[in-house]
C-alpha cells in the first residue's frame, strides 16, 4: 500500500491487485494460471502420484520375485517343520503384504480424486472431445478405485495371514481360508476386468483393421497435373513461336503479342507448379494416413498383448487363492505347505511382473528418446528443445515417475487431428476431402465420433473446424490411441 500511494500510478495498482490475487490462490489477470497457487487436492494429488510412482518400483519387486520366492521358503518351512524358517518367512510376510497395502491405498485414494475431478470436468464440458476424454476417465478411475479398495482389503487379510503363521493351527487356518478367498476374489475381478478391455480392444482393433485405405497416388491429382503440363508446353511454345517472329515485325507492336505470350506461358506453368504441389500433398496425405493407420493398430495389437497376460497372471492369482483356502478347509497349512499353490503364485508374479517390466522399460526408453531426439516428435511451427547428452538422457529415462509428454502417441495424434480438421485449422486448408473423411472415419473407429461426444454429426464436424478446440481435440486422440 505504501508502493502504491507512493507512486500513484496505475502500473503499481495492478502490481498491487496481483499481489493480492497470488496470496489469496487466484490467477491473475493475465491469464497466466501458473502463476497463481494450485489447489490444495492439486496438491495432494501430485504428492500421491509421486508417492505411488516410487512405491510401484518396490511393489513390482515384490509381487514378481519376493512374494512368489517366500511362498518357496514357506512351503519349504512346512514340509521340514521348521519353526524358524516358518516365523522368518512369516515375518517376511508380513513385511511384502504390508509394503503391498501401502502401494494399493495411495493408488486407491489417488484414483478416487481423479475420478472426482474427471467427473467434474465431464458435467463442465457436457459434449465434445473434452467431455468424452473425462467421461471416460471418469469411469475408469472410479472401477480402478473400487478394484484397489478390495485390493487393499485383501492385503489386509494377507497381513493376518503371515501374523498368524507362528500362532495356534486353528488361527492360521482361518486366517489362510479367509486371506485365500479374498485373493481369488480380487484376482477373478481384475482377471475379468482385463479380459473385458482385452474383448474392447479386441473390437476396436477390428474396425481400424476393415477401413478402407486411400488410394498411394489419386487419380485426378494425377490427371490434372498431366493436362497442366500440357497446357504448360503449349503456352511455352507459342510463347518461343512470337518471340521468334518478333524479329521479323518491325512494327511498334511487335513485342505485344510477345509480351501476352510469355504472359501466358508463366500462369500455365504456375498451373502445373500449384498441380505439382497439390499432387505432392496428396501424397504426404496418404503416407501419413498409412502412417498413422498402422500406429493405431500396433497400438492396439500392444494393448491386446497386454491385457491378455494380465488377465491370465490374475486369473492364476485367482487359482492360487482358491488352492491355499481349499487347503486350509481340509486342515492343511494353505499356500504356504501346498506346492500347487505356491506354483501357481509363482506362475502369476512371473506374468504379472513380466507386464510391469515391460511397461516400464518402453516408458523409460520413451523418456530417454524424447530427451536424447527431441525433435523426433516436435510439433511441427514450434523449435524443439536442444538434445540432451547421453548421459543427462539416460538419467531423464530413469526418471520413472515423470509421463512421456511429447512422445510418438502425441505426434501421432497431432498428425491425425490434422487430416481429420476442417479448412479453418491452420496446414489442413489444403487436405482433400476424400483424405478428411478417411481420417474422420479413423476418428469413429478409434471411438472418437459423433455419439461419442454426444454431437450430432454436423456439430461433431464443426467442433474438428474449431480452433479452440485444438488441445481437446489432440488429447482425445492421444488417449483413445491408446486405450480400450
Amino acid at each position: 500500500m505504501e508502493i502504491q500511494s507512493s507512486a500513484g500510478n496505475r502500473a503499481a495498482t495492478a502490481a498491487v491487485q496481483r499481489a493480492r490475487g497470488t496470496a489469496k490462490g487466484k490467477a491473475p489477470e493475465n491469464g497466466n494460471a501458473a502463476a497463481g497457487s494450485k489447489s490444495y487436492r492439486d496438491r495432494i494429488a501430485a504428492i500421491l502420484d509421486r508417492l505411488k510412482k516410487n512405491l510401484e518400483l518396490i511393489d513390482t519387486f515384490v509381487k514378481g520375485v519376493h512374494a512368489p520366492a517366500n511362498a518357496g521358503f514357506s512351503q519349504q518351512a512346512s514340509a521340514t517343520v521348521n519353526d524358524g524358517l516358518k516365523h522368518s518367512t512369516g515375518s517376511s510376510g508380513t513385511a511384502a503384504a504390508s509394503e503391498n497395502l501401502v502401494t494399493e491405498t495411495a493408488g486407491t485414494v489417488l484414483s478416487g480424486m481423479e475420478a472426482a475431478k474427471a467427473r467434474k470436468d465431464a458435467k463442465k464440458h457436457k459434449n465434445g472431445a473434452a467431455f468424452h476424454t473425462a467421461d471416460k476417465k471418469s469411469t475408469s478411475k472410479t472401477t480402478d478405485a473400487v478394484v484397489g479398495a478390495a485390493g487393499a482389503g485383501n492385503y489386509v487379510l494377507g497381513i493376518a495371514k503371515e501374523l498368524t503363521k507362528a500362532q495356534k493351527a486353528a488361527h492360521a487356518m482361518t486366517a489362510a481360508e479367509a486371506s485365500g478367498i479374498g485373493s481369488s476374489v480380487v484376482g477373478m475381478v481384475k482377471g475379468g476386468r482385463a479380459a473385458s478391455r482385452f474383448g474392447l480392444t479386441a473390437r476396436k482393433y477390428r474396425s481400424l483393421k476393415g477401413l478402407d485405405k486411400p488410394d498411394l497416388i489419386a487419380e485426378d491429382a494425377l490427371a490434372r497435373l498431366n493436362q497442366a503440363r500440357i497446357d504448360a508446353n503449349w503456352a511455352a511454345a507459342e510463347a518461343y513461336v512470337g518471340l521468334d517472329s518478333s524479329w521479323d515485325n518491325e512494327g511498334e507492336d511487335r513485342l505485344e503479342g510477345v509480351s501476352e505470350a510469355i504472359d501466358a506461358a508463366l500462369a500455365a506453368m504456375g498451373e502445373a507448379r500449384d498441380a505439382a504441389r497439390d499432387l505432392q500433398r496428396a501424397e504426404d496425405d496418404v503416407n501419413t494416413m498409412k502412417t498413422v493407420h498402422t500406429y493405431a493398430l500396433g497400438k492396439q495389437r500392444n494393448k491386446m498383448g497386454k491385457q491378455a497376460f494380465t488377465a491370465v497372471g490374475e486369473t492364476t492369482k485367482a487359482a492360487g487363492g482358491i488352492v491355499t483356502a481349499v487347503a486350509a478347509t481340509a486342515g492343511a497349512a494353505g499356500l504356504a505347505s501346498n506346492p500347487v499353490g505356491w506354483g501357481l503364485a509363482a506362475g502369476a508374479a512371473g506374468l504379472i511382473f513380466s507386464v510391469a517390466a515391460y511397461r516400464a522399460g518402453r516408458a523409460g526408453k520413451k523418456r530417454y528418446d524424447g530427451a536424447r531426439h527431441p525433435e523426433r516428435w516436435a510439433a511441427e511451427g514450434k523449435t524443439p528443445a536442444e538434445p540432451a547428452s547421453r548421459e543427462d538422457a539416460l538419467k531423464e529415462g530413469l526418471k520413472f515417475w515423470k509421463k512421456v509428454e511429447n512422445g510418438e502417441r502425441q505426434a501421432m495424434a497431432r498428425k491425425i487431428y490434422g487430416l481429420a480438421a476442417g479448412a479453418d485449422i491452420q496446414g489442413s486448408g489444403d487436405t482433400a476431402a476424400e483424405m478428411r473423411d478417411s481420417a474422420r472415419a479413423l476418428l469413429i473407429a478409434l471411438k472418437a465420433g459423433p455419439t461419442h461426444h454426444r454431437l450430432t454429426p454436423d456439430e461433431w464436424a464443426d467442433s474438428l473446424n474449431d480452433p479452440a478446440k485444438t488441445a481437446a481435440w489432440v488429447k482425445e486422440i492421444a488417449e483413445q490411441l491408446s486405450s480400450a
